[in-house]
């Protein structure tokens, strides 16, 4: 935000109840909470027009050039000899009709505003609709005062680069629609009393593999077709992400919804590779961004080694489950500790290959013993893959990186500007980096199901030119076993509370936009136990 831009009055409210809220609003940052829904709900009659009337309008835009911000009343009426400014209010949480400082300071500049524009002020009111209850909010000179020096604190607030302190143990966090988003307790690093779920649970990611299949939208739903037949309707408010494998079409009409709604839409080939993504213009923390594409430049040490240092404690874990050899283990730890000791990323880098080196050289031992001879293996081989379980690896892996991106583009960060991995590799450097420390607890974990609950076998594959495929039967049971370990709940290693993988791959991006937001002191990576 300039320093001539006007500031909404809404925003100023917000910095009432805390300043990094006013910030988070400031960077785009948006919620779907129960507090959101029932504010918006209390103004639906309003909101749906303007309206005049010789006694009463509603929805008129004000603004103050001396202050300068901008806002929109609730109701105006005419009662004696002036305007009498009405707003109104949900009571989700406090569930009581009391009227809040917040409330008075965004009265007091209505009337600031109004008295600027010609209009005597009479009275000020807030009608609390769960209520039914009109509340008269007589304004004082200490009020006007109040309310000029929030909208002084709010424009320095937005206009800085750095996010201001979360708040620490604060019961105000306990009833932020934003606290999913701002993780207060979690810029600590420490335990946490209570635990963070995302704002709609049951949202689930689409993935749409049958080939030739076709969606469109209707009524609110995303109807799926396939040859001229509907194999599927599904609510829009229940999708978070559409993925798309191989060759599926979406109507112009589907993809416009989905923007809309903030549903990000990713593309991939039948084999599993990831080919881009879409993703609404409306992104927050644009100033973060910037500071991020700063730092990716040259790298980030501290960052690197903590992603690279809890790649090779998980990969330790993954084997220790499955083996007795300690002498393996032991080797796997001392590179761990060893990355914490790393001069540049060179070196880091170094150690990494040695650790991946060894661990790929016994992957097998995650299989059980009955089961070893059925299934080849020399190595990791990457793409094109050369033996079943790769073909797995490969395809899993591209579903974690597509959850990453989803991660990292929801917190308004660049999936292509890393601090490990290089930028000049015309790939999503960053989204590289955050999941290597979730490649070994989720995708050889499904990997490792698939192979060991028999859900999938060597007859599941076929060879095409030297390159190893999943048939669709495999495909569709590794997709679903996927889903099902990111659906997974854990107890998170730093926090102490029951999070999914998927929201602590989110957890771990946010990390990541608090350390270049200076809101937080380093990252930490996830070190599974």
């Amino acid at each position: 935000m300039d320093e001539s831009d006007p500031i909404p009055i809404s925003l100023v409210v917000q910095c009432c109840y805390c300043p990094r809220r006013a910030w988070l609003e400031a960077q785009g940052e948006q919620t779907d909470t129960f507090q959101m829904q029932a504010g918006t709900t209390s103004h639906e009659r309003i909101d749906a027009s303007v309206s005049f009337s010789e006694t009463e309008a509603s929805s008129i835009e004000i603004k103050s050039e001396q202050l300068g911000i901008v806002g929109k009343t609730d109701v105006v009426r005419r009662a004696g000899g002036g305007l009498v400014l009405r707003e109104y209010k949900a009571t989700p949480v406090r569930k009581k009709p009391e009227v809040i400082e917040g409330t008075r300071v965004q009265l007091a500049l209505q009337a600031l505003c109004m008295q600027e524009m010609g209009e005597k002020v009479a009275g000020t009111e807030v009608y609390f609709t769960n209520h039914n209850l009109t509340v008269p909010v007589p304004l004082s000179d200490a009020d006007f005062e109040t309310a000029r020096h929030f909208v002084i604190e709010t424009r320095d607030i937005v206009q800085s680069m750095s996010s201001p302190e979360a708040l620490e143990d604060d019961p105000r966090c306990n009833f932020c629609s934003h606290v999913d988003v701002c993780l207060p307790d979690e810029r600590y690093l420490r335990p946490v009393q209570k635990s963070v779920r995302a704002p709609i649970r049951d949202a689930k990611v689409i993935h749409l593999e049958i080939q030739g299949t076709y969606a469109h939208t209707k009524q609110g739903r995303m109807i799926i077709e396939y040859k001229g037949d509907s194999i599927g309707s599904i609510p829009l408010e229940t999708v978070q992400a559409v993925q798309l494998h191989g060759n599926i079409n979406l109507s112009g009409g589907l993809i416009k919804e989905l923007l809309y709604r903030n549903i990000p839409i990713q593309w991939c080939t039948a084999s599993g590779r990831l080919v881009g993504w879409t993703n609404s213009s409306m992104g927050p923390n644009g100033s973060t961004r910037q500071l991020q594409h700063l730092l990716s430049h040259d790298g980030s040490l501290p960052l690197a080694i903590e992603f690279i240092s809890s790649k090779i404690a998980n990969q330790a874990t993954q084997l220790r489950r499955s083996t007795s050899d300690s002498e393996l283990i032991k080797c796997l730890r001392n590179l761990q500790r060893q990355c914490e000791d790393s001069h540049d990323l060179e070196e880091l880098m170094g150690i990494e290959g040695k650790a991946a080196a060894l661990y790929f050289q016994f992957w097998p031992l995650l299989i059980k013993e009955g089961f070893r001879n059925d299934w080849t293996w020399f190595g990791r081989s990457g793409r094109p893959a050369s033996d079943p379980i790769n073909s797995m690896l490969n395809y899993s892996y591209s579903l974690l990186l597509a959850d990453e991106i989803r991660s990292i583009t929801a917190c308004g960060l660049d999936p292509n500007a890393g601090f490990l991995h290089s930028s000049s590799r015309n790939k999503p450097a960053l989204a590289l980096d955050l999941m290597e420390e979730f490649r070994a607890p989720v995708v050889d974990s499904v990997v490792q199901t698939l192979i060991n609950c028999q859900i999938v076998s060597p007859s599941d594959f076929t060879t095409v030119c030297g390159s190893v495929r999943m048939n669709q039967s495999a495909r569709k049971a590794l997709i679903e076993c996927y889903e099902r370990r990111m659906a997974t709940e854990f107890i998170h290693p730093i926090f102490k509370y029951k999070v999914s993988w998927r929201r602590a791959i989110e957890i771990q991006a946010r990390q990541i936009l608090g350390f270049l937001e200076h809101s937080q002191s380093c990252y930490q990576g996830i070190h599974m136990r």
